[in-house]
């Protein structure tokens, strides 16, 4: 790839100013820190890899990159693209190969979406990795539009008021997931992939078709955003300002012992008097 443009080094430099006010916000890498990258492949994670080797290079404090990829035997996955790229990087990685397309294929019927049970197989092979590795931070490449689509996916299907948090501890306690990409915009992160000429896997090689729920979210919010431009980023806000005294979750919010201040000063005091 040759020099960026005016405009593409623009949107280069808004992508590592967002990721790095992210993991700045919410403290996502310390000293000393081994942060293992979770690549698919897809043109996200390679954003993220890309924008924490620079960071890595301009940031304070030291910290260690290791990329891994999980080759779960989907028929067809080129097994030579990610570890040609990243040799041709200079980046250490690790390639876990894990049959879980069989797992998958054998407990979900034919026709069906396999995201959500395959989602969960790789998230639990690549969480027991960053053990036996030491990383103490695994990056995942999701951005604000996943964030937000998985709130209203949670609000409309889940009747739960919950997203993807820029930074999670794992429930057993011992994995800090970090998203760096979570101030990023999907529109950017496809412009910058296209940019980069990431070498970009397709994630329909088991044949699965994305979860239906999620594309129906996906195309609500965009057309949202077309219809009134900036909408999108007012949402992503609106996660980071919650009052709970104005919702209605009891485990939040004491209602039941709100009573009446007998010590406040009447509000028509000024009006009696006049």
């Amino acid at each position: 790839m040759g020099t960026l443009s005016v405009n593409q080094n623009k949107l280069q430099k808004r992508l590592r100013r967002l990721a790095g006010e992210a993991v700045t916000d919410f403290n996502m890498i310390e000293e000393g820190d081994k942060v293992m990258v979770c690549l698919s492949g897809g043109k996200d994670s390679y954003t993220m890899l890309d924008v924490l080797l620079y960071l890595q290079k301009v940031a304070p404090i030291r910290f260690e990159i290791v990329a891994v990829n999980m080759d779960q035997k989907q028929p067809g996955f080129p097994e030579h693209v990610l570890p040609e790229y990243l040799q041709s990087i200079g980046v250490e990685y690790h390639i876990i190969e894990k049959d879980t397309y069989s797992v998958v294929k054998e407990k979900i019927p034919e026709g069906k979406t396999t995201c959500s049970l395959c989602s969960r197989l790789r998230r639990g092979t690549l969480y027991t990795f960053a053990d036996q590795i030491g990383a103490t931070r695994l990056a995942l490449g999701h951005h604000r539009d996943d964030i937000l689509e998985t709130f209203f996916l949670n609000l409309f299907y889940g009747g739960t008021l919950k997203a993807m948090p820029p930074k999670l501890l794992s429930d057993d306690g011992r994995n800090v997931v970090i998203r760096p990409l979570a101030y990023c915009s999907e529109t950017d992160i496809e412009a910058y992939a296209r940019i980069k000429q990431f070498p970009i896997i397709p994630c329909n090689l088991c044949g699965s078709q994305e979860n239906l729920q999620r594309q129906v979210v996906k195309e609500m919010l965009r057309d949202w955003e077309r219809k009134t431009p900036g909408r999108t980023e007012v949402m992503f806000r609106a996660l980071q300002n919650v009052v709970p005294s104005q919702l209605a979750d009891r485990e939040l919010f004491d209602f039941s012992s709100l009573r009446i201040d007998e010590e406040a000063p009447p509000r028509f005091v000024e009006v009696m008097n006049l």
